[in-house]
């Protein structure tokens, strides 16, 4: 399902056209990422938790060259599905 079947699957449930649906969608990912870059969890009843984690510095080393390089710390986006969710898919 691409983006536009999506929106318009969406509007067809909630009776909204698909302009103002996109409009929701986007405002949603809007603020879902704000939170995140404050490095709040977000929780969605029924459908999840993101929360945002910490990877530290670390050495790597390349194991065809045997070349040692440093990681830069990073943040990283976790997703784990609610028990509704999982539900839903089995």
């Amino acid at each position: 399902m691409n983006n536009k079947e999506f929106v318009a699957e969406l509007a067809k449930q909630t009776g909204r056209t698909p302009k103002e649906t996109q409009t929701l969608i986007t405002a949603l990912v809007g603020e879902l990422s704000a939170q995140l870059s404050d490095e709040n969890m977000v929780s969605v009843q029924g459908f999840g938790n993101f929360e945002v984690r910490k990877k530290a510095e670390h050495i790597m080393v390349n194991p065809s060259t045997r070349q040692r390089m440093l990681v830069p710390p990073r943040i990283d986006i976790k997703f784990r599905p609610g028990t509704t969710l999982k539900e839903s898919l089995k």
